[in-house]
């Protein structure tokens, strides 16, 4: 199952702390159609019926079938540019332990 590095919870909780239903509001990773090769994260305030969920330290992640199949074994983080703009970057989970 996917995991979340420190930095990426902290991210998402930033994300959806504004978020109209913050209480169940977190990030969606989902396929692009039938391109595992291709995965979208937004904003979603709850997830879809077919979703897997991964809840760690307070961050929410859902994931579509597909994406979560792509990143059984992955590992999220984030990190921010000199302007403080976010990014995500998926990792193998060896490799942040």
């Amino acid at each position: 199952m996917l995991t979340l590095t420190e930095n990426a919870a902290q991210a998402i909780r930033d994300l959806t702390a504004s978020a109209p239903e913050p209480s169940q509001s977190g990030v969606r990773i989902a396929s692009q159609g039938q391109d595992t090769g291709t995965l979208t994260l937004s904003l979603a305030s709850q997830p879809e019926p077919t979703d897997a969920v991964v809840e760690e330290q307070g961050a929410r992640v859902y994931l579509d079938p597909v994406a979560a199949t792509v990143l059984d074994d992955k590992s999220l983080d984030a990190g921010a540019d000199e302007k403080g703009a976010v990014s995500f970057l998926v990792t193998d989970q060896s490799a942040t332990t």
